[in-house]
């Protein structure tokens, strides 16, 4: 395995094959946990790991360095996933500062006693020299949490971008032309979808900073590192900012007896008339983390379920709590579902639901008592080539 970014500049961070949770994002991947050890007249590791994986860590440290030489740890992040080994690093580093931002040392402060800890706080702009190479500082509030910043090397034309451009990705490879870029950018897509989508406005004016920056080379804390597809995924995410709609209709839905089930696939027929792509989830057998992968860059999206005690499915529920804390945008769409004794819940809840997102109504919600009529299946269909033809304005 290649672990070399530059010369005297490497991964020494943890490939974690059988993750498949990760505060609620299915990570059928894996992920990784990077950090980075750099070599000069001084020498500074950026970011640790997860807690129960440091003496790995620091196992990949030690076969390149003393842990005596460290004299700079910098933490960009201060999630447990980063931050988690620190207390066991500056225990084995004993002459290295904790290099982090103000707020990052106040989160950490919380998180583990740092009583013995050095502590090198920087502002935006700050810069330390390890020799002839320079470490400079970029904070990047809510890129996802408040003390996040950014490591640049302007020398390597090496950004550390702490999550930005990350991806929950195990592989034995550690750069973006190692692997299809297919799967990369699909999974760099996921990841923003799912772990920072409702970020989306300090994230483009990140990038805006980063743009301006020489850039040869991205190491993020997840995934693999870009080298030779910066261009590609700095355009995918100019994209992901936004939530840019491509043509595409994604209908979801839960169902009971199948008369929601039913009003779903019949909409999905009027979409399927239209030259756009057109999904179709079962919320109850496909996971959260792609139901929200596909909506980030949907146009219209139908959303359906049942009334169960004047409310909603509960597995409903469930996705729509989820994907209101993400905060899609650029989306219309409308309710469906079934009742049987009660017009209240189902349908309402959605559509309240979808006005809290924003989500621009483009048809009033559809009921069925019971069993949907053949001609309320018609009025299914004819929604769902509204939608279509509305989604088809995006095309390329």
């Amino acid at each position: 395995m290649n672990i070399t970014l530059k010369d005297g500049i490497d991964w020494v961070g943890y490939i974690d094959w059988t993750v498949r949770d990760f505060h609620g994002y299915k990570t059928e991947s894996g992920s990784t946990y990077n950090a980075y050890l750099i070599r000069d007249e001084k020498t500074a590791v950026i970011d640790a790991v997860k807690a129960p994986y440091v003496e790995k860590y620091l196992d990949h440290i030690r076969a390149l360095t003393d842990l005596s030489r460290i004299d700079y740890v910098v933490c960009n992040h201060a999630e447990p996933d980063h931050s988690g080994g620190l207390p066991s690093v500056m225990k084995a580093c004993p002459q290295a500062e904790l290099v982090c931002n103000a707020k990052c040392k106040e989160a950490l402060e919380k998180h583990y006693d740092t009583a013995a800890w050095k502590w090198h706080v920087v502002e935006d702009g700050d810069t330390i020299s390890l020799g002839r190479r320079t470490l400079s500082f970029i904070n990047t509030p809510m890129v996802h949490w408040p003390e996040s910043m950014f490591t640049y090397v302007p020398e390597e034309k090496l950004l550390f971008s702490m999550d930005a451009f990350g991806q929950h990705h195990a592989s034995a490879f550690r750069f973006d032309d190692e692997e299809p870029l297919d799967v990369i950018l699909q999974e760099a897509k996921a990841y923003y979808a799912n772990i920072v989508m409702l970020y989306g406005r300090p994230i483009a004016q990140t990038m805006e900073r980063a743009a301006q920056m020489e850039i040869e080379m991205i190491a993020p804390s997840h995934g693999v590192i870009w080298r030779s597809h910066i261009k590609e995924v700095f355009e995918a995410y100019q994209k992901y900012v936004v939530c840019k709609p491509v043509p595409k209709v994604v209908v979801l839905y839960a169902t009971m007896w199948k008369a929601t089930e039913r009003m779903a696939e019949a909409i999905l027929e009027g979409a399927q008339e239209c030259n756009v792509e057109a999904q179709l989830f079962n919320v109850d057998s496909t996971h959260m983390t792609r139901i929200v992968t596909e909506v980030l860059d949907c146009a219209t999206l139908a959303i359906g379920s049942p009334t169960l005690n004047n409310g909603i499915m509960p597995s409903m529920a469930s996705v729509l709590c989820y994907m209101k804390g993400l905060r899609p945008t650029n989306k219309q769409g409308f309710a469906f579902g079934s009742y049987g004794w009660s017009k209240r819940g189902g349908p309402t809840e959605i559509g309240q639901a979808m006005e809290e997102m924003k989500i621009e109504t483009m048809h009033e919600p559809i009921r069925a008592q019971y069993v949907p009529t053949p001609e309320l299946l018609e009025e299914c269909r004819e929604a769902g080539r509204a939608m279509g033809k509305y989604a088809e304005q995006f095309a390329d």
